[in-house]
């Protein structure tokens, strides 16, 4: 059985909770990522995405120079440990419906993440493919046939016929 270990990303860079909003966008830029983990140290206090920076950063209008990450991170992250299978941690993330996770070593220290994309490329085929449909799913409730932009909310009229 495959471990964590062995197909993690390692060296990952990470920020501390006083970074700020700009600094996190610009590294997920430089990295080509959408996620970074917020550390004190080597002690993993939350994750910051690329979401959470535009829904409760931005979107809320706060100033993006001056505003921590402390202030728009996830804090309930979920984590999985270095030496755990990757079918478990697979099941995790499916149960979940995240595609990227934190691993601790058994002291809890950060060591590396586990995307989507490492179980899919660099596990057993049975495993990849278990994961990313079972994670791929629709979250409920499933709007995949609605369109925010459509919406009212998303300031048009919710038909073409309307206007």
């Amino acid at each position: 059985m495959t471990k964590v270990s062995e197909i993690m990303t390692r060296g990952v860079r990470t920020l501390p909770p006083t970074a700020n909003l700009v600094q996190a966008a610009q590294a997920m830029d430089a990295l080509d990522v959408g996620s970074l983990p917020v550390c004190d140290g080597e002690s993993l206090l939350g994750l910051v995405t690329d979401r959470d920076i535009v829904l409760r950063g931005v979107a809320q209008g706060c100033p993006i120079a001056d505003t921590p990450l402390s202030a728009v991170m996830s804090k309930d992250v979920c984590w999985c440990f270095e030496d755990q299978s990757v079918e478990e941690v697979a099941q995790q993330m499916q149960e979940a419906q995240i595609r990227r996770m934190p691993v601790v070593d058994r002291e809890k220290h950060l060591v590396g993440m586990l995307a989507l994309g490492d179980i899919a490329t660099k596990a057993s085929d049975l495993e990849a493919g278990r994961a990313l449909g079972d994670i791929s799913e629709p979250s409920q409730p499933d709007r995949s046939g609605q369109s925010a932009a459509s919406s009212n909310a998303g300031g048009g009229s919710s038909s073409r016929a309307a206007r």
